[in-house]
């Protein structure tokens, strides 16, 4: 039995470190879904094209040094269907996105960019609508919009407004990336918000629930985390397409180790699980746009935790489970019922158009 458990890993080993191939010869939905597919392209096309040093490490914001000071530098773009939605819209959505990928790099987010696409008729009023909520969500998250762009296309070419946002952050202390057995794996607050919210919103499916989007900025939580506890945090990530479980299959591919999570302890609201339970939805897969999932040493988990929870944007803040050394590469999630089983990669998403 053990030499069997040992060539099953080594076939996983194998195809993990594999060369990723792009089998399709035309774009489907699922490549934007930000799972196995998504990965498999970025890897085999943009990757292959594009590949350097600080391409390389596939983070979600570029860590840059230009004469001496620290950088981080992202870039995102947003096509969410409704653009309005319980709890925020496609504006807040933008530059929430943005500053949250440079809060996690560890970064102080300072500046960003916006960019339209916008579809012939579209109606001025909801433009002006959309803008006025990037512009109190970048007072929120104390940052400025200084620079952007505008393109109109034909009518239909567009679903109305599409916004692509670039952010610059000073770097601070950013979490040093080794990510060791024994660390603790915590979630900001209850997942699944925002991609639940704007299923519902669509209006195709006759379920009511009271939830709203979770999109927010993360800097202040985070930046009192990285206070609280200097040189605890190992990685973080904020949990966007792919949800929850896609950041932590990311975390134990690229550490090598793995993330076992017990069920009972992932915050889940139950709106949100209800809605899941009708739909045929896993909550771990469901997207969010105000959650980070954070690796701290073992030593700080409480501390951490209470550092979280101290903080309004983190009062519903979880440990959800444990680095381990094996199996590498893993993620494996305790259930309920007292089983285990594998948390692996959509090949594609149940929810598409979520940001």
């Amino acid at each position: 039995m053990k030499v069997r458990e040992e060539q099953v890993l080594d076939r996983i080993d194998r195809a993990r470190a594999a060369r990723p191939r792009l089998r399709e010869d035309h774009i489907t939905l699922a490549h934007g879904a930000g799972g196995k597919a998504t990965r498999t392209l970025v890897e085999a096309v943009f990757r292959e094209a594009f590949g350097n040093p600080l391409l390389d490490r596939m983070d979600d914001s570029a860590l840059l040094s230009v004469n001496g000071t620290g950088l981080a530098f992202t870039t995102d773009s947003y096509v969410v269907s409704p653009l309005f939605f319980p709890g925020g819209d496609i504006g807040d959505l933008a530059v929430n996105g943005t500053v949250n990928d440079l809060a996690v790099a560890g970064a102080t987010p300072l500046h960003l960019s916006a960019g339209f696409i916008l579809e012939e008729g579209f109606p001025v009023r909801d433009l002006r609508r959309i803008t006025a909520s990037m512009r109190r969500a970048a007072e929120a998250a104390g940052v400025t919009i200084v620079t952007g762009d505008t393109k109109v296309v034909e009518r239909g070419k567009a679903d109305g407004c599409y916004i692509s946002t670039s952010g610059v952050g000073l770097l601070g202390s950013a979490p040093s990336g080794e990510v060791l057995a024994g660390d603790a794996v915590l979630v900001t607050g209850p997942i699944g918000e925002h991609g639940v919210t704007v299923l519902l919103a669509r209006g195709d499916l006759d379920i009511e629930a009271e939830v709203g989007s979770d999109t927010a900025p993360l800097n202040g939580l985070i930046a009192h985390l990285r206070d609280v506890c200097p040189g605890a945090v190992h990685r973080m990530r904020d949990a966007t397409r792919g949800g929850v479980a896609t950041v932590l299959n990311e975390l134990a591919a690229d550490a090598g180790m793995a993330v076992v999570v017990d069920e009972d302890a992932v915050p889940v609201s139950s709106a949100v699980r209800g809605a899941c339970e009708l739909l045929g939805l896993d909550p771990l897969y469901v997207a969010c746009e105000g959650r980070a999932v954070i690796v701290v040493s073992r030593d700080a988990e409480e501390a951490a935790l209470a550092a979280l929870r101290a903080h309004p944007d983190g009062a519903d803040a979880a440990v959800i489970g444990h680095v381990k050394q094996d199996p590498p590469g893993l993620v494996l999630l305790r259930t309920s019922f007292g089983g285990t089983r594998v948390v692996d990669l959509l090949v594609g998403d149940p929810l598409p158009r979520i940001c």
